[in-house]
């Protein structure tokens, strides 16, 4: 089943009444979802006030709750350590445990199909790519020349401009850019947690102080899907601010269809499917990682 997405800009009430998620503003129900169809839970606003009842329906239903800052970039989200697998002990173990050789294989994969949708990226908004194919075929285990770099380096002024420079803390298509990456790394979070997976155990990114290694490692093929995003917006004279318009555009990739397995489905199921081929991955040689594809 498709689960919902729902974002609250506004000042709002939200508890939780018969199973399902209620939203009040100024005084009086405006809407309410079943809390079954809830996949991700967006709060933008500091007026929002929100009960612990809707915390813990939330985590017992496997839901993200995105809480934003003041500028409406995500800044934390809640996923469920354990409702999310009653094994969860046991494949925290089994993941504790994955070689290194492993990982470095498992990095080589992410990175090849990172640099492969970047080089779709740009052959979709009409810019050649054939470094990006080169690189491809060039990244090793481990990717220890840093191809990852070397097809940024090349990827980035042809998609946005040579004057374009990639900064976090900036505003205008950074801020946007980091708004789509953020949704999109929480989904891919709340997939890790679904399958027993530990979300902070990453492969290459091992920052002690972020919560969600493992997530961030697995969402780096899918970034070029959002930069594809936000330049397609901008081409068509979007504005260069997180707007209605903008979220709408970026919320829309969780439920875009795209080919997985030589199936179509929905992004938001196609990720619980790749979280489990990561699970595989880590205990079986053989077992490669499979992301799906753009239609």
């Amino acid at each position: 089943m498709i689960k919902r997405t729902v974002d609250i800009s506004d000042p709002a009430y939200l508890y939780i009444k018969n199973r399902q998620l209620c939203v009040e503003k100024k005084g009086k129900l405006d809407t309410y979802i079943s809390i079954e169809d809830l996949g991700v839970l967006i709060l933008q606003h500091p007026g929002i006030v929100i009960t612990q009842s809707v915390v813990t329906q939330c985590q017992k239903n496997n839901t993200a709750i995105i809480f934003c800052d003041e500028k409406y970039l995500p800044l934390t989200v809640t996923l469920p350590l354990w409702e999310g697998h009653s094994l969860h002990t046991k494949v925290l173990r089994d993941q504790i445990a994955v070689k290194e050789s492993t990982r470095k294989r498992l990095w080589q994969q992410i990175v090849r199909n990172k640099i492969a949708e970047q080089a779709c990226t740009l052959e979709l908004m009409g810019q050649t790519a054939i470094g990006l194919h080169r690189l491809h075929k060039k990244v090793r285990t481990g990717d220890p020349d840093n191809c990852e770099a070397q097809a940024a380096r090349q990827y980035w002024p042809l998609l946005m401009g040579k004057e374009f420079r990639r900064n976090p803390d900036s505003g205008g298509e950074n801020a946007i850019l980091n708004y789509g990456y953020s949704i999109m790394r929480a989904m891919v979070a709340r997939a890790l947690v679904g399958t027993g997976l530990h979300p902070a155990l990453g492969l290459y990114h091992k920052n002690q102080y972020n919560g969600l290694c493992l997530a961030d490692d697995l969402m780096e093929p899918f970034r070029p899907w959002v930069d594809w995003q936000v330049r397609s917006l901008l081409l068509e004279g979007g504005d260069l601010v997180i707007c209605r318009e903008s979220k709408q555009v970026l919320l829309s990739m969780l439920t875009m269809d795209v080919e997985f397995s030589e199936k179509r489905m929905p992004l938001s199921i196609a990720l619980h499917l790749l979280a489990a081929t990561l699970k595989k991955a880590l205990l079986d040689t053989k077992q490669k990682l499979v992301y799906p594809q753009r239609i």
